[in-house]
């Protein structure tokens, strides 16, 4: 069975964001002052061929913590369609 896989990807929340501080100031100077603050993530589509949804997970999570996310300063979330 294929399971699609939504693998979300995001800077720690204690972390300065330095490309979510640069949008921004852009979205500022574009006059968008109601924004209060801005993150920039990943985000990821995985196919994954499983027997189960569980396997699944367990596949997308072994990819999250191996190579999609750094743990030292990402955090990530998994989804399953």
């Amino acid at each position: 069975m294929i399971f699609t896989v939504q693998i979300k990807v995001m800077p720690l929340k204690d972390l300065l964001d330095p490309q979510g501080k640069a949008v921004m100031g852009g979205l500022q100077n574009l006059g968008l002052q109601n924004i209060s603050d801005v993150r920039i993530g990943k985000h990821i589509d995985l196919q994954i061929e499983a027997e189960t949804k569980e396997a699944a997970f367990g596949t997308a999570e072994e990819a999250a913590k191996k190579l999609l996310a750094n743990p030292v300063m990402e955090v990530y979330e998994i989804t399953i369609n």
